[in-house]
C-alpha cells in the first residue's frame, strides 16, 4: 500500500509504501452497540451453529493429532472433527496454510506417498522441535482455558456453590 505524507508545513511530499499485515483482525470496539461488522471472536445469528478458533489453536489441534503419527491432510481434517463429536469442522482453505506455516517453523515435515484411495498424497509428521512445541503449547491452552473457567464460573473456581 502506498500513502502519500506531507513533510511538516510544507508542501513537499514524499510517497511512502508499507506492508499491510495478512492476518489484520479488525478492532471492533463498539461501545454504544452499532455492529456494523460481526466481531471477529464471536459469533453471530448468521453462523450461532459456528465456533471460530483461537488463532493458534488449528496449529496445536494438528501438532496434537500428528503425535498419534504420520497423516495426510483429509486424514488430520477428519480426526480433529471426530476428536470434536464434529464441532470443529475443518476447512481446507484454513487447514492447509496452518500445515506449510509449521512446516515453516520446522514443526512438522512431510514425505510423499499413496493414499488409501491410491492417489499421491503428502504425509506429515511430527518433529522433536513439533513435539517440545506441542508441550509448550498445551502448557500454554491449558493456562487459558483454566483462566477463562475461573471469569466464567468464579464460584465454582473457588469451590463454593
Amino acid at each position: 500500500m502506498e500513502a502519500r505524507v506531507f513533510a511538516g508545513g510544507t508542501s513537499r511530499s514524499e510517497t511512502v509504501r508499507f506492508a499491510i499485515p495478512r492476518y489484520v483482525v479488525p478492532a471492533h470496539l463498539d461501545i454504544l452497540g452499532d455492529r456494523r461488522l460481526p466481531s471477529p471472536s464471536m459469533s453471530s445469528r448468521a453462523d450461532s451453529g459456528r465456533l471460530e478458533l483461537l488463532q493458534g489453536t488449528l496449529d496445536l489441534l494438528i501438532l496434537r493429532t500428528l503425535r498419534l503419527g504420520p497423516a495426510h491432510g483429509h486424514t488430520i481434517a477428519k480426526t480433529i472433527e471426530r476428536g470434536s463429536d464434529d464441532v470443529l469442522q475443518i476447512e481446507q482453505g484454513s487447514l492447509y496454510p496452518a500445515l506449510h506455516r509449521l512446516i515453516k517453523r520446522g514443526w512438522i515435515d512431510f514425505e510423499v506417498g499413496t493414499s488409501e484411495n491410491n492417489r499421491r498424497a503428502k504425509f506429515y509428521r511430527l518433529t522433536a522441535a513439533g513435539r517440545r512445541q506441542l508441550a509448550v503449547e498445551t502448557s500454554k491452552w491449558n493456562r487459558l482455558a483454566g483462566a477463562i473457567a475461573r471469569i466464567l464460573r468464579p464460584a465454582a473456581a473457588k469451590g463454593e456453590r
